[in-house]
């Protein structure tokens, strides 16, 4: 099998067996915290009424929702995810508000054939980071965009510009040292933090008029214990405790620490947490 799809197996079994249950556990916690990043995705996405929208990484499906009213009854979405967990409360979700004009797909981004020079629209927000072949990931896309047809995503940037990452993570890096070494842009939230390789794989995938736009949305804090709770499994800080295995005892101290963090900000009336976002827009030739 080759590099590529070894990586991208691992991958399907990391958020169907891991991170895609917790996320679901958490009972809309991230989505919260990101809210504002919709509004930015909107913006810069130009969605209109009647579109044919592809949202990939569609998850729990928090975006799929606004999406799919902004292109209203004339329009279509589907919501692309690996996770089979994410794709099930992403029904639920749906059908709780009565959505018609979604479809659901559990598909690998890099491989799967969508309907080929078909979508006006294909988008992600936090969804596109984890390819392990990002240039052929695109590739994949391009040719599922009709001509002329748009790209725009949201991806993090670094982790020193992501404040509530960065508050647990060095509580956890103090705790249980670095990580293992991993290769450079290796799969993960923060693999396209630097525009200058987006803009790389991206031409390379065929897209042109690429623009890469850095925004700052506030990330709201949720109390300091839930977000204790959650950065000790979710996150950089919780892949780093994934990956050390720390015992009970030392878990238990690095989520009372971050909890005492947490707590600290909130004294400062400190509740909504500076970010780094980066919006990626292109365009498939006419």
């Amino acid at each position: 099998m080759p590099e590529e799809m070894i990586a991208n197996t691992a991958q399907r079994d990391y958020w169907n067996t891991v991170a895609g249950p917790r996320w679901v556990g958490l009972e809309g916690f991230v989505e919260r915290r990101v809210a504002a990043v919709n509004d930015l995705l909107l913006q810069h996405s130009g969605v209109k009424p009647g579109e044919r929208v592809l949202e990939i990484g569609c998850g729990t499906g928090a975006f799929t929702v606004p999406l799919a009213q902004a292109v209203g009854d004339r329009g279509a979405v589907v919501g692309a995810d690996i996770s089979t967990a994410m794709l099930a409360g992403a029904h639920k979700r749906l059908a709780e508000i009565g959505l018609s004009n979604v479809s659901l797909i559990e598909a690998d981004a890099q491989t799967h054939k969508f309907e080929p020079s078909h979508f006006d629209l294909i988008t992600s927000r936090f969804g596109v980071m984890f390819f392990a072949d990002p240039t052929a990931a695109f590739a994949n896309l391009f040719h599922a965009a009709r001509p002329g047809g748009r790209l725009c995503f949201a991806c993090w940037g670094a982790l020193k510009e992501n404040e509530h990452w960065l508050v647990p993570y060095r509580v956890a890096l103090r705790h249980l040292g670095p990580p293992e070494a991993k290769p450079p842009r290796a799969p993960g939230p923060m693999a396209f933090a630097e525009p200058d390789y987006v803009r790389e794989f991206l031409g390379k995938a065929g897209f042109s008029a690429v623009a890469v736009n850095r925004e700052h949305p506030g990330i709201i804090a949720s109390n300091p214990r839930e977000e204790a709770e959650h950065a000790c499994i979710m996150g950089p800080s919780g892949r780093l405790i994934d990956e050390k295995r720390p015992d009970d005892a030392t878990r238990q101290t690095i989520q009372r620490e971050i909890e005492e963090a947490f707590a600290a900000l909130a004294q400062r009336g400190e509740t909504t947490l500076p970010s780094t976002v980066l919006l990626v827009t292109a365009r498939r030739p006419a």
